[in-house]
């Protein structure tokens, strides 16, 4: 029978079985921290956007749906109405013709915004000296800064058919003098070129920042294949630029939309209701009637034509949005 030598075990080997347990464990501890700390971190960064998007959206959209299905004239308590609110507006002539002008404005101002403000950037980017662009950039963004009523009020000075100097400048070259105010086309030609000047200043930054991301090196290439310049940008530009475009036309025509300070404060709807807008209706029928479940219904439709026209302009663009 042999003799076995029993060693004792120790301690210092059971520590260095155990240490590197313990430091995967202080490792995994210190990470799901790092990890708590960051979504607690992100919380706090995104609670005020979001808390402001349900008290000022969320809120008002559930709000006026709700409200839609009631009368209420802020003196006598709301009284039940059901769908016989949107019976009643989508009957009105006065608001079937809003939604007429609105559309009509819609399209006029949006197809000449983006027309005027893809002209000038493409100008301004291409055909300017380098320390004159951010002049012009300036100039053409500065009357998005000023506020629409204060715009219009300059303009119904600008239209006016006796003594303002659009007419004037007609007249010096012998055109007679237009009814701008005055005539159903003349005002609504007047609210359309009031809204351009203000708005496609936006638009315009817009396409100045997408032209900025073509590669030169595609121009060049067309310029050597003989191609011509506006050859370049109905062929290269245009489609090379067409997520700018869809960006620019989606908020364009939302903004168009809700148009209200210049036709309310040019023409204050007239000449009849030729420039009565969707949201004049809305707001004469809630605080100048105080009928305030019909203009809630009327303003849920506008909502659904709104969400209707941006929902197609998104698939259109799966056919005509090319992404490089």
């Amino acid at each position: 029978m042999t003799n076995t030598e029993v060693r004792p075990v120790r301690p210092e080997s059971v520590r260095t079985h155990k240490a590197p347990q313990s430091r995967k464990a202080s490792e995994h501890a210190a990470t799901t921290a790092r990890s708590r700390g960051t979504r607690l971190l992100a919380v706090l960064f995104l609670a005020p956007t979001v808390v402001g998007i349900v008290v000022f959206t969320v809120v008002p959209i559930v709000g006026s749906v709700v409200l839609s299905l009631f009368r209420w004239d802020v003196i006598e308590d709301p009284r039940w109405a059901g769908v016989s609110n949107y019976r009643d507006v989508l009957t009105d002539s006065t608001v079937l013709v809003s939604f007429r002008n609105t559309l009509v404005f819609m399209v006029l101002a949006v197809a000449l915004q983006l027309l005027i403000a893809l002209v000038l950037a493409i100008t301004v980017n291409g055909r300017m000296p380098k320390w004159l662009r951010p002049v012009f950039r300036s100039a053409f963004f500065f009357p998005l800064v000023l506020s629409a009523a204060s715009i219009s009020v300059v303009m119904k000075y600008l239209f006016n058919q006796d003594f303002g100097p659009v007419n004037w400048l007609l007249g010096t070259a012998g055109i007679p003098s237009v009814p701008w105010l005055t005539s159903e086309n003349g005002a609504m030609a007047a609210v359309v070129l009031a809204y351009v000047w203000q708005q496609f200043g936006f638009s315009f930054l817009l396409f100045v920042g997408g032209l900025n991301n073509i590669p030169k090196e595609v121009h060049e290439a067309a310029s050597l294949d003989g191609a011509s310049g506006l050859r370049k940008h109905l062929a290269l530009t245009l489609p090379l630029l067409s997520p700018t475009l869809l960006v620019a036309s989606v908020v364009g025509i939302i903004n168009a939309l809700q148009v209200f300070e210049q036709p309310y404060v040019l023409t204050a709807g007239g000449p009849g209701d030729s420039t009565r807008t969707v949201v004049m209706v809305i707001y004469e029928t809630a605080f100048e009637q105080l009928r305030f479940g019909e203009a809630s219904a009327v303003g849920v439709l506008l909502f659904v034509l709104i969400m209707a026209v941006t929902a197609l302009q998104f698939r259109l663009s799966r056919r005509y949005v090319h992404y490089q």
